[in-house]
Parts: structure tokens; C-alpha cells; sequence
């Protein structure tokens, strides 16, 4: 009787370890089986790392070409730096200085040191002069006068313009080592031929030989035109690839990720005198372009 009982009780330990082995609740864990489920719980997410980027910088300096300098948006051959996206003082255009900083301090707190004409590889200067000034902010555009030469053969090669661009950030990084960069992507100039191209003052002002890689023969649809835009096109989007992996590898540079390149420039936002430069509206856009890239956080 004796080891009928032990028996018994032997089963009815084991059924009640199975039940417990089925269930998901009900019966207490005790000892090493506790321990086990408490270090299974799921893992503290990892901090994210603080971000080096000031979405609201107090001081911007800008470089580049014809377009940060407004050419052709206010009077034809011109300058006209008061409507320049990046630091003109025009209400109208809301330049990004005039956003960020605010009217007050738009004359003692930014700079524009970008020059008409200017290629790649004047960039590197452009770059001493604004870390000269210790600004916060530093807006560059520059590209499209490398491909806009007379022939697709005499557009800047695009190691030579990575080599130049690359020294222009390390021009800036040996005198203002914490100041920020925002890089704009250069714009889509086989876009501006198609829109342009429907204009008969743009067809009449083009033939004095604005960009003539891509403008020249602004009419003739035929395979060897058509080649030869298509050669500069590829170009420009092989410049805009070495201004976002050189713009990578700096912890305090924004691409602007194609904005500009992607941005479809219609008839009112290029000067009536080229067809080719930014209007005020067209400088506008681009203002805020820059502004959305800036601040996001």
C-alpha cells in the first residue's frame, strides 16, 4: 500500500509539472527559472547621439557663382546681391539670412563672397574668405559654371572638381573649425534648355552664347544635339554625386539631398533678361529651399 501511495503521488507531480510547462500563467517560477525570465526581458534602446547641427545658426557667410550673387534678377549684366537667396536684404525674396537672423542683422552678421563666373575650383579661396569671418553658417553653390563652357569638352572633370571641393572644406575646417556647411546640389541646366527653349527671347538671348554646352543650337532636336546634352547632364549629376559623399564624411555638412537639382524652375522663376539665371521668385524658392534643409531637425 505503502509504494502504491508513493506512487500516486509521483504522478500526480508529474501532471501537475506538465500543466505548468503548458500554461503562460498560474504558476509561480521560483529559484534559477525566475532569474532566466528576468534577464530575458527586452533590452534599454541605446541613447541616440546629440547632433552636431545648430538648426538655428546666428551668423551665415555664403560662396559660390553668378547665382548666389542674383545675377540677372534685378537689371540686365548685373549683380543684384540684395535679392540673393542666401543674404539679401529684399523682403520679397526672404532670403535665408533675413530668416534666420532676422533684418536687424542681416548687414553685420552675413556675407556674400561668392563671385559671377566663378568655377570649383575658385572654391577654396571663397572658402578662406568666409572662415575669415567665423561665421556659423557657411551656403555654397558651385557646379554649374564647370559644366556651362562652350563645349562639353571643356567642362571641369569631375576628379578635378572633387579634388577642389574637398580642399575648399578643408580650407574652411583649418579657420573655422566648428562652422556649419550647407551645400546646395547644382540645378538640373537640361531642364532649364527644355523650358527656356520655348521662349523666343530665351531662343534670341541664348545665341550670345550663355552655357553653350548645353544651350548652344537651342532648336536642333537632332541625335548629335541631343548627345551633347546628354553629356552635360550626366556631368552635372556626377558633380552633385561628389558634393554629397565629400558633404558625408563632415559631421557639420548638409547636403541639400538634389533640392535645387530636383526643383522645376518655370518661366517666372528666370530672369526675363537670360532665361537661364534665377528671377527674384526663382531666388526666392531657392531661399526656402535652403531654409526647410537647415532647420529641420
Amino acid at each position: 500500500m505503502r509504494g502504491r501511495g508513493r506512487f500516486r503521488t509521483a504522478a500526480v507531480t508529474a501532471t501537475a509539472a506538465l500543466l505548468c510547462a503548458g500554461a503562460l500563467s498560474g504558476c509561480a517560477s521560483e529559484g534559477p527559472v525566475a532569474k532566466t525570465a528576468t534577464a530575458s526581458a527586452a533590452p534599454r534602446p541605446t541613447p541616440k547621439p546629440a547632433s552636431l547641427w545648430d538648426v538655428s545658426p546666428a551668423s551665415v557667410a555664403a560662396v559660390g557663382d553668378s547665382v548666389t550673387r542674383a545675377f540677372d534678377a534685378c537689371a540686365v549684366l548685373a549683380d543684384c546681391p540684395e535679392v540673393s537667396w542666401a543674404t539679401g536684404t529684399d523682403a520679397a525674396v526672404n532670403s535665408l539670412a533675413l530668416r534666420l537672423l532676422g533684418p536687424a542683422k542681416v548687414a553685420t552678421r552675413s556675407w556674400n563672397l561668392a563671385r559671377t563666373g566663378a568655377r570649383m575650383a575658385e572654391l577654396p579661396e571663397q572658402m578662406a574668405g568666409a572662415a575669415a569671418e567665423k561665421p556659423e553658417l557657411v551656403t555654397v553653390m558651385m557646379g554649374a559654371n564647370d559644366a556651362c563652357r562652350p563645349t562639353p569638352a571643356l567642362m571641369t572633370p569631375v576628379d578635378d572638381f572633387r579634388v577642389s571641393f574637398e580642399a575648399a572644406l578643408a580650407r574652411l575646417r583649418a579657420g573655422a573649425p566648428k562652422a556649419q556647411v550647407y551645400v546646395a546640389s547644382v540645378p538640373d541646366l537640361k531642364h532649364l534648355w527644355s523650358t527656356g527653349r520655348l521662349s523666343p527671347r530665351g531662343l534670341q538671348v541664348w545665341k550670345l552664347g550663355i552655357c553653350g554646352s548645353m544651350l548652344a543650337d537651342a532648336e536642333d532636336l537632332g541625335p548629335a544635339a541631343e548627345r551633347r546634352r546628354a553629356a552635360v547632364h550626366e556631368r552635372v549629376v556626377a558633380y552633385n554625386a561628389v558634393l554629397r559623399d565629400v558633404c558625408a564624411k563632415d559631421a557639420r555638412c548638409r547636403y541639400d539631398g538634389g533640392a535645387v537639382f530636383g526643383f522645376r524652375f518655370d518661366g517666372g522663376q528666370l530672369s526675363p533678361w537670360d532665361w537661364f539665371h534665377p528671377s527674384k521668385d526663382g531666388q526666392a524658392r531657392l531661399a526656402e529651399l535652403a531654409y526647410r534643409r537647415i532647420t529641420k531637425e
